[in-house]
């Protein structure tokens, strides 16, 4: 991608990140290579508007995750975290954290939103979809099986006149913002959050789907065991 400035280009890799896994972080690093980003800022959700927490399967506390990706990025010069959405009230919506971010540096490059194909395909149910799209770029990643090879077969109906299809339906140019969306592949990693909560309930390792920098912190956390250890976990925090 050429860049429109001489100011950084930014990528902004939001999610509950509930927890972070070796996924994220093989991902993020591959869009940032594929769209020669400065910098990848993770971006842990407060309260997802979209995601609710289940008997069972809880959400951890927003400071325990952010923990979790500080830990879990360290180290990494091209890795960054923006505590824009744990500083703010109210669900984390995308519409609002982009608007927050822009205002930072209204003359700067929009940066870049990275976004699974899945999500892209229901962010016109989204609040305000139409500003979504003027506010940033987005690279939609998409990987192995069923690769996604034309943006078009899963772009929201409600902003897909606002854009024109090139590079064969793997670049989307909006027409009047000038921002844009890449559809970026990636490699397939079977890692989920799910996956590694579930074996926490278990009382499974989950070494080597974590990065060992945050294993410990999440195992002693207890905030994926059990019913009966999670409980005791929450008493510890509420003190």
């Amino acid at each position: 991608m050429k860049t429109r400035s001489n100011a950084p280009r930014i990528g902004l890799f939001g999610g509950t990140f509930n927890p972070i896994h070796l996924g994220h972080l093989r991902a993020a690093e591959e869009v940032r290579e594929a769209l020669g980003l400065d910098e990848v800022d993770f971006v842990p959700s407060a309260v997802p508007p979209h995601k609710r927490e289940r008997d069972g399967d809880p959400i951890a506390p927003a400071a325990l995750r952010l923990a979790w990706v500080e830990g879990a990025i360290a180290g990494h010069p091209g890795f960054e975290i923006d505590r824009v959405e744990v500083d703010r009230t109210g669900p984390s919506y995308l519409v609002d954290t982009l608007t927050l971010i822009r205002a930072r540096d209204p003359e700067g490059q929009p940066p870049v939103f990275i976004v699974g194909e899945d999500a892209f395909a229901e962010m016109g149910e989204w609040r305000s979809p139409l500003r979504l799209f003027d506010l940033a770029d987005f690279a939609v990643m998409t990987r192995p099986p069923g690769r996604l090879l034309d943006l078009a077969a899963r772009m929201p109906e409600v902003v897909r006149d606002q854009f024109r299809f090139e590079g064969e339906g793997r670049v989307a140019q909006h027409k009047t913002a000038g921002t844009r969306i890449d559809l970026v592949a990636i490699t397939a990693l079977d890692i989920s959050s799910s996956q590694i909560r579930q074996a926490c309930r278990l009382g499974q390792s989950i070494r080597y789907l974590v990065p060992e920098t945050i294993r410990g912190a999440i195992e002693q956390s207890g905030c994926y065991a059990a019913s009966e250890a999670l409980e005791a976990a929450r008493e510890r925090t509420s003190r």
